[in-house]
C-alpha cells in the first residue's frame, strides 16, 4: 500500500467512527500521523521508551547561565534516585526511562542507574571555537542512534527524548541562529531564568558564534555549536525515522535537535510528534520552521523530556480511538 493509499484508508477509518467528522479535533490528525509513521492501519504505541541525555557545556565559562555548571551533575544524581520531574511523569505513565551521561565535567561521577556513555568531560567553549571535534560529534550521534535502534529491536514502539545540561539553551540558540538566520535577539531566551545582564552576554555569545558558522552545513554547525546531548538526540531522531517509529519531541532544545536532523536528512521530521510549545520564546519560531503543530501549550520550560512524557497519554488515546472505537456500522448508529 502506498503512503497515499494508507493516508486515505486511515482517514476513512477515522471518519467512520461513531462521532461527527472532525469532532475529536487534533486527536484525529494525531492518530492518522502515528499510523502513517508506523505504516499501518493499526498502530501500536504501548511500549514507550524515553532517553534523557545529559552533558556539560564549555560555554558556561562565558557566564551565560544563572546556575553553576555542577547542577548538571547534581541533576543526574537526582535522576538516578528517581526524584526528577521526568522520573515522576515516566512512572505515572508507564514509560521505560533510561538516563544517559554523555559527558559531564566530573569524569569520575558514576551512578548504577545512569548509563555511562561519556564522550568527554563536557564540550569545549563554543564562544572560542568548535564545541566538539568531528570525532566527538560522530561518537555522540552514533550513541543516540544506537541506543534508539536497540530500544526498537527490544520491542519498544515509540521514543521520547529529553536532555539535561546547564548551558544548552545557549548552544540551541546558536544552532537556531546559524541554521535559520534568526537574529540572536530572537533566538535567545531566558533559559533557566537568566537576568538582563546574563541575557545580554548570552546574546553576544550567540551572535559571534552563529556569525562564525553562517555558511556551515548542518553537520558543521552541530560540531561547532552543539552539545553531546544534542547530538545524541539528533542520532536518536534519525534512528526513529529510519525504522518508522514515532518520536515524541520535547521542548526548545529537543526541537533544535529535530531541526538539525531534518537539515541532515530531509524527511526525518515526518517521524516527529511535537509534544508541546514551551515558554522559551524561540521555540515558536522553530516549530513554525518545521511546520509543526504541538500537542500541548502549558507554559513549560523545564526540558528533561517532561513535556513529551506528559503528551504521551494523548498519543496513546489517539491510537486507542483508531483501533478500538466503534464505527457507525459496528454500533448500528445512523449517520455513517
Amino acid at each position: 500500500m502506498t503512503p497515499s493509499d494508507l493516508a486515505t484508508r486511515l482517514q476513512q477509518n477515522i471518519d467512520q467512527k461513531t462521532k461527527p467528522p472532525g469532532a475529536l479535533g487534533q486527536l484525529e490528525a494525531l492518530a492518522k500521523q502515528i499510523g502513517l509513521i508506523q505504516q499501518t492501519e493499526t498502530p501500536d504505541v504501548s511500549r514507550p521508551k524515553a532517553f534523557v541525555f545529559g552533558a556539560d557545556h564549555g560555554v558556561c565559562a562565558e557566564g551565560v547561565n544563572p546556575f553553576p555548571q555542577v547542577v548538571t551533575e547534581q541533576m543526574l544524581a537526582n535522576f538516578a534516585t528517581g526524584g526528577a520531574a521526568m522520573n515522576v511523569f515516566c512512572r505515572t505513565n508507564g514509560i521505560d526511562l533510561t538516563i544517559v551521561n554523555m559527558g559531564i565535567v566530573n569524569s569520575d561521577a558514576r551512578w548504577p542507574e545512569v548509563l555511562h556513555a561519556a564522550v568527554a568531560p563536557g564540550t569545549a567553549n563554543l564562544a572560542k571555537g568548535a564545541a566538539m571535534t568531528a570525532e566527538q560529534c560522530e561518537q555522540a550521534l552514533s550513541t543516540g542512534h544506537q541506543l534508539a535502534t536497540e530500544a526498537f529491536e527490544a520491542g519498544h514502539n515509540l521514543l521520547i527524548i529529553g536532555e539535561m545540561g546547564i548551558g544548552n539553551t545557549t548552544s540551541a540558540s546558536a544552532l537556531l541562529s546559524a541554521l535559520t538566520k534568526l537574529p540572536p535577539e530572537q533566538s535567545v531566551g531566558p533559559g533557566t531564568g537568566a537576568d538582563s545582564a546574563t541575557l545580554d552576554r548570552k546574546i553576544t555569545v550567540v551572535r559571534q558564534a552563529a556569525t562564525r558558522c553562517a555558511s556551515h552545513s548542518a553537520d558543521q554547525c552541530l560540531m561547532e555549536l552543539g552539545g553531546f546531548e544534542i547530538a545524541a538526540m539528533v542520532g536518536a531522531i534519525q534512528a526513529s525515522a529510519e525504522t518508522h517509529r514515532p518520536v515524541l519531541i520535547d521542548g526548545f532544545i529537543a526541537t533544535i535537535a529535530a531541526l538539525v536532523a531534518e537539515k541532515r536528512q530531509p524527511g526525518t521530521v515526518e517521524a516527529c510528534v511535537f509534544a508541546h510549545r514551551s515558554a522559551e520564546p524561540a521555540h515558536r519560531h522553530v516549530l513554525d520552521t518545521l511546520n509543526a503543530q504541538p500537542l500541548l501549550d502549558l507554559g513549560l520550560r523545564l526540558g528533561e523530556g517532561s513535556g513529551a512524557a506528559l503528551a504521551y497519554p494523548l498519543v496513546k488515546n489517539a491510537v486507542a480511538m483508531l483501533n478500538e472505537m466503534a464505527t457507525f456500522a459496528d454500533a448500528g448508529v445512523s449517520g455513517g
